[in-house]
């Protein structure tokens, strides 16, 4: 033996069944649409669009919409209202505006907006 040979690890040969080596090549041959993400995408930004021109309309909101802070809702409650968010417990809000009096207006994860009291979140 050479030196070279010396320090060779013996590795076992494994043997691949010719019919899934097959399928195998064919699966790589098969170009793949990496971007089938983007038609989802595209159909909720339709969908945040369409909420916040409803939001505008309804609230007659002409600024500019900003996050002031993030909460989570401490419990489920039903809207009463039109106008109402309703929630769900533990459900994450985006405070948009802080209103006079006990209410603020909020969007939801879904991109609904509507308002919220403040005794129903908590702003950890």
């Amino acid at each position: 033996r050479g030196k070279d040979e010396k320090y060779k690890v013996w590795m076992p040969k494994l043997r691949v069944v010719k019919e899934y080596k097959d399928k195998r090549k064919s699966i790589d041959d098969v170009e793949r649409n990496i971007f089938t993400f983007k038609k989802s995408g595209e159909e909720k930004s339709k969908k945040m669009e369409k909420e916040e021109k409803l939001f505008r309309e309804t609230f007659m909101y002409d600024k500019e919409i900003r996050v002031l802070a993030r909460a989570t809702a401490e419990r489920s409650v039903p809207s009463q209202r039109r106008v109402d968010l309703p929630l769900t417990a533990g459900e994450q809000l985006e405070v948009i505006d802080a209103m006079r009096g006990r209410a603020v207006i909020c969007r939801n994860a879904q991109g609904r907006y509507g308002y919220v009291l403040v005794e129903h979140l908590n702003f950890r």
